[in-house]
């Protein structure tokens, strides 16, 4: 609760996830129904994560193409 006795609203982050998305690949916020980004290759969708990532202070999510989570990489300031 906040001072005023209201439930604060979670913070979003700003978390970066790579999925598998029409016939590629595609960057989606974490929250976000909407992607960021769309890409053929995995690897491009990577690089562009990663770039938001850094500029963010969030991680990178890449998932499998079967949904699943291959790998998480942090850019977060400490």
């Amino acid at each position: 609760m906040n001072a005023l006795g209201y439930n604060a609203a979670p913070k979003r982050t700003w978390h970066q996830h790579v999925v598998p998305y029409e016939d590629g690949w595609a960057v989606r916020r974490e929250g976000n129904q909407r992607v960021t980004s769309k890409h053929r290759k995995q690897g491009t969708a990577i690089r562009k994560a990663k770039t938001l990532a850094k500029r963010y202070n969030a991680d990178v999510i890449i998932h499998r193409a079967s949904g699943g989570i291959r790998k998480r990489m942090s850019y977060r300031h400490r």
